[in-house]
């Protein structure tokens, strides 16, 4: 890992609580939470009160908090996954990290516990780059270089907007794959981090992510919806969503984003038969977004965050907005984040 210094007044852990028992979940991490400052946003679907173990800074948002601050806000959802959105939108840290409550450090391949929260620091703090591949994977890991042929015009980089760590046993597929393959679990420890090339889109899992609140936080929004959303991954695309919105923009604004460390381990949860028929929606309505994603382009008078996803709202609500009226919503729920975002920063 390369030597990058983490001032730990710089990062917030941000959890959506979907579990009311975190007890579990908090003691497993405890080795590399209890140094941080930690956002717990409760689902405001959850009726059971929150246990939570002692040895943690922890501020707790609950559905009352989540109102104080949204007001009256109707496009915006944040019940489900969804809720972890409000933290991104409370903290005040440079750097949020955020790892869904049913997964538990990770092993590398020497059976040394992964710390997830000093290698996404370390993506985020060493430079990325996206504008020629580099087969040796990131050039600035401990033991890598760039290879010969790679321009010395583009060997110092930019700057790393997002990091997307990985999972081990229970892998985020989608839940016709998991459906067709229910024994089927991920084992491999890949020792790798690469820079996503520009224009190349992925689908952002938000089970184990971390990012520059800085410089992309307006970025995380939480838009598109299902009609039968569920309370499992696999039931869900507003990650996959987000993390559309975020490459694009960091495409736009000549940033970078990171694949592959840290992993976590995830616990087994739910039934992928069962979730098919609320996930089958999103897996049709991907075949639209990617190509939208893939073509989009932002004018150059957006030069921030805030200002991209203005502009890539309007564009959603033109060009998707008759395929479907859930992208509409998904196009006013970007408006108003950028008004929310705003609000609360400058309370």
């Amino acid at each position: 890992m390369s030597q990058v210094i983490i001032n730990d007044n710089e990062v917030d852990i941000v959890i959506g609580a979907l579990h009311s028992d975190l007890t579990t979940f908090m003691n497993a991490w405890k080795p590399v939470f209890s140094r941080f400052h930690l956002v717990i946003v409760k689902d405001p679907d959850l009726k059971e009160d929150l246990k939570i173990p002692e040895g943690f800074s922890a501020d707790v948002y609950t559905k009352s908090e989540i109102e104080r601050v949204v007001g009256s806000s109707t496009s915006i959802r944040f019940s489900g996954y969804a809720c972890r959105y409000f933290g991104f939108l409370v903290s005040k840290k440079k750097y949020v990290v955020c790892i869904d409550d049913d997964c538990v450090p990770a092993k590398d391949n020497a059976g040394i516990l992964v710390d997830a929260v000093a290698q996404h620091i370390v993506n985020l703090k060493t430079p990325a780059t996206p504008f020629f591949f580099n087969t040796l994977y990131d050039p600035f890991c401990k033991g890598a270089d760039f290879v010969r042929g790679y321009p010395f015009s583009l060997r110092s980089g930019v700057d790393c907007a997002l990091s997307c760590g990985l999972w081990l046993n229970l892998a985020d597929l989608d839940a016709p794959t998991q459906a067709l393959k229910p024994s089927q679990r991920n084992s491999r420890y890949v020792d790798a981090v690469l820079t996503v090339p520009k224009r190349s889109m992925l689908p952002v899992s938000g089970i184990n992510i971390a990012f520059n609140r800085e410089l992309v936080g307006p970025a995380l929004v939480p838009a598109l919806v299902l009609a039968g959303e569920g309370k499992l991954r696999w039931e869900t695309v507003e990650d996959i969503w987000c993390g559309l919105c975020v490459k694009a923009i960091c495409d736009h604004l000549s940033l970078g984003v990171k694949s592959g460390l840290p992993y976590v381990w995830r616990s087994e949860r739910g039934n992928a038969i069962d979730s098919l028929k609320k996930e089958w929606e999103g897996v049709k309505l991907m075949e639209d977004v990617v190509p939208f994603f893939q073509s989009v382009r932002l004018p150059q008078s957006a030069t921030t965050a805030e200002d991209c996803v203005t502009e890539m709202a309007k564009a959603v609500k033109e060009q998707l907005g008759k395929v479907d009226p859930m992208f509409s919503k998904a196009a006013a729920a970007m408006e108003e984040w950028v008004k929310l975002w705003k609000s609360v920063g400058s309370a």
